[in-house]
């Protein structure tokens, strides 16, 4: 038989006839973090509307909750299963069955106003947060070394970016259109991402074979949904009560189980004596502190600046105002990804870890020491989403640099869920502290501003924390050198896998 010609790696040769990358090549990058600011924003969309919700569907307050719960849920169990599939049969089909679901879920959204179909559509819009993990596994595969970092960096910040975009968007156009007409439109963006995905991404040729977990699946998204629902709703159904203790009971019994189950396995889910070693565990803590205290400023910030100036520190702004408070921010993640990516590449993504969680400590600090000037207000949560950014930009090069490339769309997967828990157990205690300091306005509780406070000084102390861990993450020997490593590797796994693909297509020929 005549010797097989390997493909040239279009990863390191140029595409075009004129030794330029094709035009969709050069789109990928913008492609997938266009995917990834739809998948922020679906998650945010609904926020302005949960107050007219019970009113526009006949729902009670406690039923429209769920379109917030079912979205959590859906993206924690999804995350890690889809990094997983998408390690196993391709992360371009799985990132494009993400997208497809997110804007199925917008559509009927859209066209119901039942309760029951919305809750089902908002948990088929969860599949989207394997969105971010997917594309950081892509963009690893296919882009030369030089522009990994920078694709990675902006990759991570999409998150934060959608997130201070959707806020101000949805609430322009339920201000001045029907809520209907926002689901709409989200449709209309989901579709436009899913068909420039399928036109600019590229199938990667790096696969981890073998049988998909499926018992490490469903023992993980039943420990996760016990977990996650306790959290979510122990606020309203009471720590104490005994379906919250019977949740947490159940949770870390079922989780416990999974363990034994994935160290057992052949192939499993999850690879726990991976996820083990310091340089992914820590990473991966780091990544839940960093949720925990990046959540807590759009959390805080949306109610502080809406309260009414009874209070002595409200500043009585409508919703679309206390979006645009949060704007600037998502601008300054934008802007700062780049810098992350030359911190990286200079030493190393957990010294651009380390100074991203401080930097989020200082931001609260400022949010402490003024809370009452809008702008002041808008200065904080600036510095704080430029930590955030900092920190989420070095994440997923930590893990890139880590692991298998094998195992890149699932151990990210593994790190995003990590952060949507610590947004969870955010969101529960700051609504802890806030309902145990209010004061009466006008025959209404509302929060008090020592109530805020306490909250930033958690959120700050959590930071603090997130940088120590980053402080003790092992060194690699040389900056980026952990990647540059996993690079080659990926180098030569990406020409064995076009050259399997050159023998399978000349044995079908030959048939």
């Amino acid at each position: 038989m005549a010797p097989i010609a390997v493909p040239p790696d279009p990863a390191a040769t140029p595409d075009g006839p004129t030794g330029r990358p094709g035009v969709r090549e050069r789109a990928t990058v913008p492609v997938l973090a266009f995917g990834g600011i739809l998948m922020a924003v679906m998650q945010t969309v609904v926020v302005p509307l949960l107050p007219d919700l019970p009113r526009l569907t006949g729902a009670s307050a406690g039923a429209v909750s769920w379109m917030v719960t079912a979205t959590l849920l859906a993206g924690a169990v999804l995350t890690p299963v889809l990094g997983r599939a998408g390690d196993m049969y391709g992360k371009r089909r799985v990132l494009l069955a993400a997208l497809g679901l997110m804007t199925l879920g917008s559509v009927l959204c859209a066209l119901s106003s039942d309760i029951g179909v919305l809750i089902a559509a908002r948990a088929l819009q969860g599949a989207a947060a394997a969105v971010v993990p997917l594309s950081i596994s892509i963009l690893r595969d296919e882009l030369p070394p030089e522009r990994t970092g920078s694709a990675v960096a902006l990759m991570s910040s999409t998150v934060g970016i959608g997130a201070a975009l959707g806020l101000p968007l949805a609430a322009l156009v339920i201000q001045y259109a029907s809520w209907h007409t926002m689901f709409w439109a989200t449709s209309g963006l989901g579709a436009a991402g899913f068909l420039l995905a399928w036109w600019a991404v590229r199938e990667s040729p790096v696969r981890a074979p073998g049988r998909f977990d499926v018992v490490g699946a469903l023992g993980l998204a039943a420990g996760l949904v016990t977990l996650l629902l306790g959290v979510s709703q122990g606020g309203q159904w009471g720590w104490g009560s005994p379906r919250v203790i019977g949740l947490f009971v159940a949770c870390v019994v079922i989780l416990g189980l999974w363990c034994v189950q994935q160290l057992r396995v052949e192939r499993p889910l999850v690879d726990l004596r991976l996820a083990a070693r310091p340089r992914v565990a820590l990473p991966h803590v780091a990544a839940l502190l960093v949720g925990f205290g990046f959540y807590a400023n759009s959390l805080v910030t949306a109610q502080l600046v809406q309260a009414p100036e009874a209070t002595g520190y409200g500043l009585g702004l409508s919703i679309v105002g206390s979006g645009l408070c949060l704007l600037p921010g998502g601008l300054t993640m934008l802007l700062f990804s780049p810098l992350s990516a030359r911190i990286s590449a200079s030493r190393g993504p957990r010294v651009t870890l380390a100074l991203g969680a401080a930097v989020l400590a200082v931001g609260y600090a400022v949010r402490i020491a003024d809370s009452r000037d809008l702008w002041m207000v808008i200065v904080g949560a600036s510095i704080v989403a430029t930590g955030t950014s900092l920190a989420y930009s070095a994440l997923p090069t930590l893990i890139l640099g880590a692991v298998p490339a094998g195992q890149t769309a699932s151990a990210n997967g593994v790190n995003v869920l990590m952060r949507t828990i610590g947004q969870a157990v955010c969101s529960a205690a700051v609504a802890a502290i806030l309902v145990h300091h209010t004061s009466p306005v006008g025959g209404i509780p509302l929060p008090t501003l020592h109530g805020y406070l306490l909250a930033f000084a958690m959120a700050g102390t959590v930071a603090l924390v997130a940088c120590a861990a980053a402080l003790a993450i092992p060194r690699d020997r040389a900056p980026g050198g952990g990647l540059r490593t996993r690079t080659r590797t990926r180098t030569r796994t990406r020409a064995r896998g076009r050259a399997d693909a050159a023998v399978r297509d000349e044995a079908l020929e030959g048939a």
